[in-house]
């Protein structure tokens, strides 16, 4: 029997007036324009749990994949020691599994979840509740140049790269509001999605949205923990493999009603190969 539950995804629905769709990242109360200019539409679609099965889908031909390795870090509350002692090891980690030869981190954002708050800063990140993929090839271009020196972009361009999310649950099982992949396999790459300006306070970046297809074949792993991560595609320059791979956090019907609020942290990281 196939182990899955049916829950309710936001999807992509464009702007009534036809104007290009954006979003803020950190939204200022004071500014004359809304938040965004896109709406989101729910669709009930099924999710499958893959426990047991993770090892049939790869970066390669979903777009994600599961890994089991505790982190060296645990705590998660400050910024800077996770740069300094999370980072390194998740560089290692990401060479090891996928046998990149460089791995350059970009950024990383610690999630917790608040019921009732609405409030989502900087510094008190929720799960993000609606279908998406963090890039476009335009902003991975981009994201080369701006986060490698001018010397390398280059050729670092001329060959394979990718980008590339590491997802791990804080502290305990992640039952509560966990991730969701869609497999690349069951998207058209050319209708299901659409380019959203990300208004970044200093600059304009890209995420892509994503339209609701039925064929979506949704997976996840229920109850991951802390010592399980997720490797998510968000861009691969090579043709004929996965591309990337939607994803969003979820209300799980068969979440334990007192199963501790969803802690998790995702780091981004550019990931080059010789």
């Amino acid at each position: 029997m196939t182990d899955s539950v049916t829950a309710t995804l936001l999807y992509f629905s464009p702007p009534k007036d036809g104007s290009h769709p954006y979003g803020y990242i950190n939204y200022d109360p004071s500014n004359p324009q809304p938040r965004t200019n896109f709406e989101a539409v729910e669709h009930k679609m099924d999710i499958e749990n893959i426990r047991g099965k993770e090892d049939q889908f790869t970066l390669d031909n979903a777009g994600f994949q599961f890994f089991r390795r505790p982190a060296k870090h645990k705590s998660f509350t400050n910024d800077d020691e996770i740069r300094e002692e999370y980072y390194p090891e998740s560089i290692e980690l990401i060479k090891e599994v996928t046998g990149a030869s460089r791995v350059v981190l970009f950024d990383h954002t610690v999630r917790r979840r608040r019921p009732g708050e609405t409030e989502d800063t900087p510094d008190k990140r929720q799960p993000v509740a609606r279908v998406h993929v963090d890039q476009t090839r335009a902003s991975s271009i981009a994201r080369v140049h701006r986060h490698l020196p001018p010397a390398d972009a280059p050729a670092l361009l001329q060959r394979r790269f990718q980008i590339i999310n590491l997802w791990r649950p804080i502290g305990h099982a992640a039952l509560d509001w966990p991730l969701a992949f869609c497999d690349f396999r069951s998207v058209d790459a050319e209708k299901d999605f659409q380019p959203t300006t990300l208004k970044y306070p200093d600059y304009d970046g890209e995420t892509m949205s994503v339209k609701f297809n039925p064929g979506h074949k949704w997976k996840y792993v229920r109850g991951m923990e802390p010592d399980e991560f997720a490797l998510i595609k968000c861009f691969d320059s090579k043709d004929g493999v996965a591309q990337f791979t939607p994803h969003t956090g979820f209300e799980d019907p068969s979440t334990p009603p007192d199963a501790p609020l969803r802690e998790s942290i995702e780091l981004r990281a550019l990931v080059f190969y010789d």
